[in-house]
This record gives C-alpha cells, structure tokens and sequence, in this order.
C-alpha cells in the first residue's frame, strides 16, 4: 500500500469513526431544539450541565495532567485556569473565549519558559 493511501485511509476512519458519529447528535440536538426557549428550564439546566463537565475535565487535567501537560509547572497551569475564568467573565460570559484565553495563557507561558 503506498503512503498516499495509508494516510487517506486513516483520515476516512477518522470521520467514519470520529467525526459522523457526533455529527448525527449535534443535528438531531439542532432539530430537536428548534423553538425552545433560550431561558427555559430545560435548556438552563444543559447548559449549566455541559459547563460543569468542561470544568471537571479542566480540573482533572490542572491537576492530574496526563503526558505532556505534565511536563508544565502546576503554578503555570493554575495561572491559565484563573486567566481563562477571567476570559470568561470579561468576555461576555463565553465559555469559548474563556477557553480560548486559558489556552492561549498556557501555550504562551510554555514558550517562555522554554526558552
């Protein structure tokens, strides 16, 4: 098999396997979704839900990071979690820019202290 068709497989398996199966969920949340109240109860409570498990998994990965995020200083990585709260805040109550921000902060410090 060439190397053409090894890497071209691997990204096929990667949509058929990674990406189509979230897919299908993310369009049936779109059609199911559609006309609900943006301030229900409902959707107040998964939004509420889907921001604490992304802060469970920040905390999980701050404080017991696997591979690599290891190898970045606990205070460094503390730092980003409190900048991209700060992002969140000042950022119209984003969770992506919080995210964003956080990111950005941890990359950014591990350039530094690289050098």
């Amino acid at each position: 098999m060439t190397m053409l068709g090894t890497e071209l497989t691997a990204y096929v398996l990667l949509v058929l396997v990674g990406f189509l199966p979230n897919e299908v969920w993310r369009w049936l949340g779109l059609v199911v979704s559609h006309g609900l109240d943006e301030d229900s109860e409902i959707v107040v409570w998964v939004r509420a839900v889907a921001t604490a498990v992304l802060a469970g998994v920040i905390a999980k990965l701050t404080l017991f990071p696997p591979g690599a995020l290891l190898l970045v200083p606990l205070p460094l990585r503390l730092v980003a979690v409190v900048a991209g709260v700060i992002g969140f805040f000042l950022i119209r109550r984003s969770v992506f820019a919080g995210v964003v921000v956080g990111e950005t902060v941890l990359m950014g410090g591990t350039l530094i202290l690289a050098r």
